[in-house]
């Protein structure tokens, strides 16, 4: 069985951790109207404020490709691929939804982090 085969059988439990981190902020700034996971236009945004027509999207970085703390040229190409792809979904994603009239907010897991526990960085972004 090859690598691809055996990572295809390994089924996705969702970016938990930093969703919960999400939540918690939200929730610590009494943030209301969002719904997790809603799903519109064949998307499920992470997290969603349908009054005001924002989709937040929080990636870990990783899996996302940031340029700060994943560095895709030192990975093997089965992982350069993944990540690539997901960078590519995640632009497509984002261009469909803003085509219909949504704003995009894409909050980084470092982001949430240097927030600290009142995670400012992210926040002010969604509460406006």
């Amino acid at each position: 069985m090859t690598r691809g085969e055996l990572m295809s059988r390994i089924r996705s439990r969702g970016n938990a951790s930093t969703e919960l981190a999400m939540m918690a902020v939200l929730r610590r700034r009494r943030v209301t109207g969002w719904r997790r996971h809603a799903k519109m236009l064949g998307i499920r945004p992470d997290f969603v404020f349908r009054k005001t027509k924002i989709a937040v999207f929080v990636d870990g970085c990783f899996w996302h490709g940031c340029v700060t703390h994943c560095r895709v040229d030192r990975l093997k190409p089965y992982w350069q691929t993944k990540i690539t792809m997901n960078t590519v979904r995640d632009r497509t994603q984002e261009i469909l939804l803003r085509h219909n009239g949504w704003k995009v907010v894409r909050i980084w897991e470092h982001d949430l982090r240097k927030g600290g526990p009142n995670g400012l960085v992210p926040v002010a972004a969604v509460s406006r």
